[in-house]
């Protein structure tokens, strides 16, 4: 069922559809520790707040190498 809640209390086919709002578009995994969603390529983090995912650059927290850096040269 499409309402199944998922990581982080999302629905799992919210994740289908979910990526990084950087120019990269890279997909996003959670981080159930932190409660957040995270970038695969460039570890910017996303807050879900009230069960909403907070996908807007200008309240993440850039990466080590800021918002759409590749985490590493073969990234």
């Amino acid at each position: 069922m499409a309402d199944d809640p998922g990581a982080l209390g999302l629905p799992t086919a919210l994740w289908d559809v979910l990526a990084c709002p950087c120019p990269e578009h890279a997909s996003v995994e959670a981080d159930g520790v932190a409660g957040q969603i995270v970038c695969t390529r460039c570890r910017t983090r996303f807050d879900v707040r009230d069960g909403i995912p907070v996908m807007l650059l200008d309240e993440a927290t850039p990466g080590p190498g800021g918002i759409g850096a590749a985490r590493d040269p073969e990234a």
